[in-house]
């Protein structure tokens, strides 16, 4: 388990000890991002018990995630490694099994667990090869206690995608939350797993190269699982295990900067994810439903939001040729229809032209 921080030592004092005492033994990495806030020194003086990876600068939520669980990789739990068990690998073979460990958990320091929440989930992994990621039921966190009854943003009840390649969740669309009243105590396969707190299969992790490294932050999870469908694998949610999660912790929704990696991400995401056949069509309706997002922020008068999204828009497209290459490394072979936590719809007709808030008013012949 590997808990990516950055300047994050309050979040860890509060969260790490249901971490330790919860999670079934499992041992427990803290990567830090280069804080400055003196986490490390805590964490080596509060929880001796956890094993800190230290990393020289702020590498941000994707290649930071990268280059911890590449050490971590290296690592593993074997008392009778080697001390640098780093060997030439023969071609096609994996040396993770031998040396490290075979699921990952990225979990935000931003999260507290429940009792028992992560063995449900490595069970379904340890029962079906052919997933190699899965989430909890992700709720709001607070110290309310109706509050904390809301599904979380960040993941809610499994994510889905529109066809347009919009996120968003059972339980929650767009900024309408919805209350736990176990509606969503299932197991399924969705779309994707939210980076917040996902389980996820060694192999699978290192055969897709983990975390896209140009995203920086936001929509990198939904990526890999787009990819990991796309390489024949499966995504899916586990209802049974709960975690509650702060959210905006870095960003808040409405910081430019946040506005920014959403839009050049989103765009991106598609572009490299989309089959073939239906590229052209996905992009450019993406694109002017960007221009409309921007114009209305604009007669808002939210000028460093507007200006977010040219700026995720020239980015994009200054940045294509490396988007080409992702593409035609990890071809998408699926077509819209084929994957699983998919909504034929369009997200934002059905929620501001329909006025649909619920995950439940969505039309059911339109879900997969």
């Amino acid at each position: 388990m590997v808990i990516l921080n950055w300047n994050g030592q309050d979040f860890l004092r509060r969260f790490l000890p249901s971490v330790l005492a919860y999670s079934d033994g499992a041992t427990v990495f803290v990567a830090d991002n280069a804080s400055t806030d003196d986490s490390v020194a805590m964490l080596e003086q509060e929880f001796p018990q956890v094993r800190v990876i230290r990393l020289a600068h702020n590498l941000g939520f994707c290649k930071g995630y990268n280059a911890a669980l590449d050490d971590v990789r290296w690592t593993g739990p074997l008392t009778n490694a080697p001390k640098n068990p780093r060997p030439q690998a023969a071609r096609g073979q994996d040396w993770t099994d031998t040396f490290g460990f075979r699921y990952y958990v990225l979990l935000n320091s931003d999260v507290e667990v429940t009792p028992s929440w992560l063995r449900p989930q490595r069970e379904l992994l340890e029962q079906r090869p052919q997933i190699a990621a899965c989430q909890p039921k992700i709720r709001q966190y607070s110290r309310n206690e109706t509050e904390r009854q809301l599904l979380e943003y960040a993941g809610a009840g499994g994510g889905y995608l529109d066809r347009l390649g919009y996120p968003f969740c059972r339980g929650r669309l767009f900024d309408t939350l919805e209350t736990d009243q176990g509606q969503y105590n299932d197991a399924r396969p969705v779309a994707w797993a939210t980076g917040a707190c996902m389980l996820v299969r060694a192999t699978a992790w290192h055969q897709l190269g983990g975390l896209e490294p140009r995203f920086f932050a936001h929509m990198e999870e939904i990526d890999l699982c787009w990819r990991l469908q796309n390489a024949g694998f499966e995504v899916w949610y586990q209802g049974v295990s709960m975690v509650y999660h702060v959210g905006g912790g870095t960003l808040h929704k409405s910081n430019p900067r946040k506005t920014f990696l959403n839009f050049r991400n989103g765009l991106a995401l598609v572009y490299m994810n989309t089959h073939g056949s239906e590229l052209l069509g996905t992009v450019t309706t993406r694109l002017l439903l960007d221009w409309v997002a921007a114009l209305r922020l604009l007669t808002q008068g939210n000028t460093p939001e507007f200006r977010a999204i040219l700026r995720a828009h020239w980015q994009f497209w200054r940045q294509l040729a490396y988007w080409r290459q992702r593409r035609q490394k990890f071809p998408p072979l699926r077509r819209t229809a084929e994957r699983a936590g998919l909504y034929r719809g369009s997200l934002v007709w059905a929620y501001f032209g329909k006025g649909k808030k619920h995950f439940s008013e969505l039309e059911p012949d339109l879900l997969t």
